[in-house]
C-alpha cells in the first residue's frame, strides 16, 4: 500500500490527464522508499503478519521485551519457543507506549505466571508476530511529505532548477539538491533514533 495515490498527486499538481499515471505511480514508490530510508522506519503495514524472534537475556530484561523495530499491531506472542512453547495472552502484558503506536517494548504484567524463557537456546526464546511498522495507515503529514516529494520528482524531470550549481573557477559543478527542505521538516520528527 502506498502513502499516497495517483489521484492525490494529480490534484496537487493540477493535472487533468492520466497519461503520466505510470510515471507518477513509479515516482510515488520512489518517494515512499526515500521517506522510509530517511526516517529509518516504515509507516504502513502489509496485511500479512510477520514473525520476529528475540533472544532471552539480550532483548529482555526482567519482565521487559525490547523490540528492534516499530510494531503497530500484535497477532501473537510466544515464549520458550524452543521448548514447551507458551502463548502470552493479551491480558498478560502491556505495550509501551500504552495508548499509541509504534510499540517499542512489551512488559509482562506482574500477575502473569509466564516469563521470557527458553529451554536450550536463548536465541529461540521469544517470538512476536504482528505488523512491523509505525502505524496501520501512514499519518497525514507523512502522506503530505510523500505527495510533495513525488511532485518534486515529477517536476524535476523537466527542469534543472532543482539542482544547485556551483562555479568553482569556471569548472561548473551541478549538485543534486536531494530531499527538499520542507519535506525534511515534515520528516525530521519521525527519524528513528538508533
Amino acid at each position: 500500500m502506498a502513502y499516497t495515490t495517483f489521484s492525490d498527486i494529480q490534484d496537487y499538481l493540477n493535472i487533468s490527464t492520466t497519461g503520466d499515471a505510470p510515471l507518477i505511480n513509479s515516482l510515488v514508490d520512489r518517494a515512499q522508499a526515500a521517506i522510509d530510508i530517511y526516517t529509518g522506519r516504515t509507516f504502513e503495514h502489509t496485511t500479512i503478519a510477520a514473525t520476529r524472534y528475540f533472544t532471552v537475556g539480550v532483548d529482555t530484561d526482567g519482565p521487559h521485551l525490547f523490540l528492534d523495530e516499530d510494531l503497530c499491531k500484535i497477532s501473537t506472542i510466544k515464549t520458550d519457543c524452543d521448548g514447551t512453547t507458551a502463548s502470552i495472552s493479551t491480558t498478560e502484558y502491556v505495550t509501551e507506549p500504552r495508548n499509541e503506536t509504534p510499540y517499542h517494548k512489551i512488559t509482562l504484567l506482574s500477575s502473569t505466571t509466564n516469563s521470557w524463557d527458553y529451554t536450550n537456546d536463548p536465541e529461540n526464546g521469544v517470538q512476536v508476530a504482528g505488523c512491523w511498522s509505525y502505524s496501520t495507515v501512514a499519518p497525514n503529514d507523512i502522506k503530505q511529505a510523500c505527495i510533495r516529494l513525488t511532485s518534486y520528482y515529477y517536476r524535476q524531470r523537466d527542469s534543472q532548477v532543482f539542482d544547485v550549481t556551483a562555479i568553482p573557477d569556471a569548472g561548473v559543478i551541478t549538485v543534486p539538491q536531494g530531499i527538499p527542505a520542507d519535506v525534511k521538516m515534515i520528516l525530521d520528527p519521525y527519524r528513528k533514533v538508533v
